[in-house]
């Protein structure tokens, strides 16, 4: 069984990719998805705040003492010549390229370009095969139209375009307005890829303590629904790859998200709870299921059942909410009848 598929021009062995998550954290664990059978590894996130919170502590120290010694800055160089950001960052992602074979994809979490222009070359030049975008944004201005929130989307994107030659990936939000326009812009705008869907975590209220808490809940298969609907919508008609990457837990949620038009299933939840050690159970039954339908490759099954190919396309869109409702009176029908005999 042929289980390779090809993401952003990167030909993977399987379709399965650990998505950004501490199981990234250290080259051993990283090593330890490869082992497992990860076809190629997202690497945590590296946030803005970071990049900005590095810059402003060396600017903060080159800059103490200049009104009383103005002659201080001259001793030292050119600020361009500084590698302003979290440079752990760049020192894991080196050791692991040298470490493991598998591609590693890098992860900047933000939501201005800023110093994600340059932290972006950087990561190129340290060997990343891909990059992922993760604009975590929300946005709250009652005066900010929708219209700009989408373009700043757009923009990142394009500045880091023109900034790299690796591969670029947006991790795109399930709240806009008009997803199918967002990513056909997207596309235009350079994205090699579209990943669906950032999950926003939200927080939570003590009512001990009366405060503000963040509240991290993991995935489960029911949240794969809502990429699993978009995917197919959009495959075949945005020319982008896809990644599924919310409520992979199982070999058949992977075998659908393929289904849908993705090209891998990218899963973290999962084997943050059951152990690394899943991918490869993973990957087994994938192949058990395939062999046992007499599918010769992987690549047959990807987007066989998107709306392009569906023998009932309106079943992604409005058509399959009045059916759902239907069935489900006809369910509450049925119980009220049996209750009564």
């Amino acid at each position: 069984m042929d289980m390779s598929t090809e993401y952003m021009g990167l030909k993977l062995g399987n379709p399965i990719v650990p998505s950004s998550s501490p199981l990234s954290h250290t080259v051993d664990s990283i090593r330890r998805l490869e082992d497992a059978g990860a076809a190629a590894v997202v690497m945590y996130s590296l946030f803005e705040e970071q990049i900005t919170l590095d810059s402003y502590y060396l600017d903060y120290y080159l800059s103490y003492g200049v009104d009383s010694f103005a002659e201080s800055l001259s001793y030292f160089p050119e600020m361009q010549g500084y590698r302003i950001g979290p440079d752990d960052y760049l020192d894991l992602l080196q050791s692991a390229k040298a470490t493991v074979d598998i591609p590693i994809l890098c992860s900047l979490n933000g939501v201005s370009a800023g110093g994600w222009i340059d932290y972006a070359s950087l990561i190129e030049e340290a060997g990343a095969d891909a990059i992922e975008l993760n604009v975590y944004y929300t946005p709250t201005d009652l005066y900010l139209p929708s219209a700009e929130v989408e373009s700043l989307y757009i923009e990142i994107l394009r500045d880091v375009r023109r900034t790299v030659s690796i591969p670029v990936a947006m991790k795109l939000s399930p709240y806009f307005s008009s997803t199918a326009y967002m990513a056909r812009k997207l596309a235009e705008a350079g994205a090699d890829a579209l990943v669906c869907f950032n999950r926003f975590y939200q927080p939570d209220i003590d009512l001990e303590t009366l405060e503000v808490v963040p509240h991290l809940v993991l995935s489960d298969s029911d949240e794969l629904r809502l990429p699993l609907r978009w995917v197919a919508i959009l495959y075949g008609r945005v020319p982008v790859d896809f990644a599924i990457t919310s409520g992979i837990h199982t070999s058949e949620d992977a075998l659908k998200a393929l289904m849908a038009g993705a090209k891998v299933a990218m899963m973290a939840s999962e084997l943050l709870q059951n152990g690394v050690h899943r991918i490869a159970d993973i990957l087994t039954e994938m192949r058990e299921w395939l062999e046992e339908r007499e599918y010769e490759s992987l690549g047959q099954m990807i987007g066989s059942l998107s709306q392009k190919h569906a023998a009932e396309p309106a079943a992604f869109e409005r058509a399959n909410y009045m059916k759902m409702l239907a069935s489900y009176r006809h369910i509450r029908g049925q119980g009220s009848g049996a209750g009564g005999q």
